[in-house]
């Protein structure tokens, strides 16, 4: 198929770019490189462009006669969401909206779009299965949700369907590790914890160490990046195989297996054989103590489930791609 991959030159989007061209299928990436990097995209026509130029977006659609659409192109600090949502509010939904409507216009009807646990909020029970309530608690997860909401009216024209997966912590890396994680500013723990043992960081904070939890820490979800771009491919070939009028997709992604922030820097540590200085830090407003997935759904209707699902593996490849790019990608 002939994919347009909007964000794909970001972490998650580069990945997906790489295993798609992998699948033969045809991926064309758009991005505005903000926070992607050029040098990430391989195996794929790069459009730079921003989903706020309709124009540029129904072009693009036309010129290479898209057939689906995998939308990676969202901010994603939740710190940032609160101290400007509108830029989040513009960016994630706004730009959505300007997405859809160029689809529209150019027929294209097939949408994968690239949601978050962060939709659920803080559960009242884990693990959390997609009929939990969504009870987002940043602009960041209320963006997504609103995006989410556009996605399911716009199907019920049918007009589009569209799958809504809704990740936890994706984490490693893809692409025989040659695709990482390089953001900035980074807050991602795996990558952060990394940083340290390279000397790049001077000492890593532990936010709140009592916590409900076996060590104290807050436990987190995390899912390797591979299987979490495998589980797009599936997700892309059941939109592309139904007949229904209406189809709306919704299915969490994620290990089902939680470590608790001790545990990944523990592991950070063995892996790279690096020890660093941690610090205890008080609790952070809206840090659930555990998030964890239920991913029953996306393993009976997708045949998908988790394959690199020890930490220690996952951590692995994330330190093989940060040994060979010590300073990120080069542009």
């Amino acid at each position: 198929m002939r994919i347009l991959v909007c964000g794909g030159a970001g972490y998650i989007g580069s990945n997906m770019t790489a295993m798609l061209s992998a699948e033969g299928h045809k991926p064309v990436v758009f991005d505005n490189l903000v926070t992607g990097h050029r040098s990430a995209v391989v195996g794929a026509l790069f459009v730079h462009g921003d989903l706020a130029d309709y124009e540029l977006l129904v072009e693009t659609l036309k010129k290479y006669k898209v057939e689906a659409v995998m939308h990676f192109a969202a901010l994603i600090e939740v710190g940032e969401s609160v101290q400007a949502p509108l830029k989040y509010y513009h960016n994630n939904l706004c730009n959505t909206q300007n997405l859809l409507s160029a689809m529209e216009a150019t027929e294209v009807d097939k949408l994968v779009f690239s949601s978050t646990a962060a939709v659920y909020g803080i559960p009242n029970q884990v693990p959390i299965t997609e009929d939990s309530p969504k009870e987002p608690i940043n602009p960041y997860g209320e963006t997504k949700m609103a995006a989410e909401r556009m996605c399911h009216h716009q199907s019920q024209t049918g007009k589009l369907a569209f799958a809504s997966l809704r990740y936890f912590n994706a984490c490693g890396a893809g692409n025989n590790c040659s695709l990482g994680e390089d953001h900035h500013p980074e807050s991602h723990l795996i990558p952060l914890a990394i940083q340290a043992a390279m000397g790049k960081r001077s000492e890593i904070p532990i936010y709140g160490t009592d916590y409900p939890t076996p060590d104290g820490t807050c436990i987190r979800d995390y899912i390797h990046i591979e299987d979490l771009c495998r589980a797009h491919l599936l997700t892309l070939n059941k939109l592309e195989a139904t007949s229904e009028e209406v189809c709306e997709l919704v299915y969490n992604l994620g290990n089902g297996k939680g470590y608790s922030v001790k545990e990944v820097i523990e592991t950070v540590k063995k892996v790279t054989g690096k020890d660093f200085k941690v610090v205890a830090e008080g609790r952070r407003p809206g840090d659930a103590p555990v998030l964890t997935s239920d991913a029953t759904k996306a393993m009976n209707e997708l045949g998908w489930k988790a394959e690199v699902s020890e930490l220690e593996e996952i951590v692995e490849t994330a330190w093989r791609w940060h040994s060979k790019h010590p300073d990120g990608y080069p542009n």
